[in-house]
């Protein structure tokens, strides 16, 4: 007991309590805002800088030339190529795209170009810088999502209207027919008329019609007088018969 309860037992040498709190002293904070001296306020604001003034305003100065970007090689090939042809094509239709499987656009195209329309996939952008110094411009409001050209060098409106007519995908919105901006339902109407063959012959029928007409016309007053002349000739030689005396038998003697 006397080694256990003596001052340098070990078990008291090595005990350290659960808890230990520390205090940590913070730093105090000796930089406070404060105001300047008043000289040295005189001084700076004598110091300051003052930009000298414009001799005239800025809004009476011309505007700065803006900077022009370089043009893109690709874009501007892209716009030779859609330039070239519309100049070729008759027909050129602004049709809304939506999202279509690789599958049904061959299809799409495959049935097109049985009847000689092509289609052409443009961005909006290289299309309104063409369509802008083009005769075209009045379609610029058309092209304002994905859309696509449908072109042709001859007015196919009814065979492209029966294809589309199978396409939901395909939303026709507009068309320009032989220097004619049309809209949907113009080319609709414009569909529904006879081809050009058929009016041609009704054309040139109607035409012939009226000159046989006043030929006839001419011709009735003249063949009407020679018949009654005729008729009256007839009726002269029989009244002269029926006037001339019959032969006498002195005549006959004679």
């Amino acid at each position: 007991m006397a080694a256990l309860s003596g001052g340098g037992t070990p078990w008291r040498r090595a005990w350290l309590p659960a808890l230990q709190l520390l205090r940590r002293g913070s730093k105090a904070v000796t930089r406070h805002w404060k105001a300047a001296h008043f000289q040295r306020q005189k001084l700076l604001a004598l110091t300051e800088y003052l930009p000298p003034r414009p001799a005239l305003p800025p809004r009476c100065l011309p505007r700065p030339a803006a900077r022009q970007q370089q043009e893109d090689g690709y874009a501007r090939v892209l716009r030779a190529q859609l330039e070239a042809t519309l100049r070729a094509s008759r027909m050129v239709a602004v049709c809304q795209y939506n999202a279509m499987a690789d599958e049904d656009v061959a299809t799409l195209r495959h049935f097109l170009r049985r009847h000689d329309i092509h289609v052409k996939f443009v961005l909006n952008e290289v299309a309104r810088a063409v369509l802008e110094q083009s005769r075209l411009r009045n379609l610029l409001p058309l092209f304002v999502c994905r859309n696509i050209l449908l072109v042709s060098p001859e007015p196919r409106a009814r065979e492209m209207l029966r294809v589309l007519r199978g396409v939901p995908q395909v939303n026709l919105l507009g068309a320009c027919i032989d220097d004619t901006i049309l809209s949907r339902q113009g080319v609709e109407n414009l569909a529904r008329l006879p081809s050009l063959e058929v009016s041609q012959g009704q054309t040139v029928a109607a035409l012939s019609l009226l000159p046989s007409q006043t030929c006839s016309l001419l011709q009735r007053g003249p063949a009407h007088l020679a018949a009654l002349l005729e008729q009256h000739i007839r009726r002269l030689r029989g009244a002269g018969a029926a006037t001339e005396p019959p032969p006498g038998p002195s005549t006959a003697g004679h």
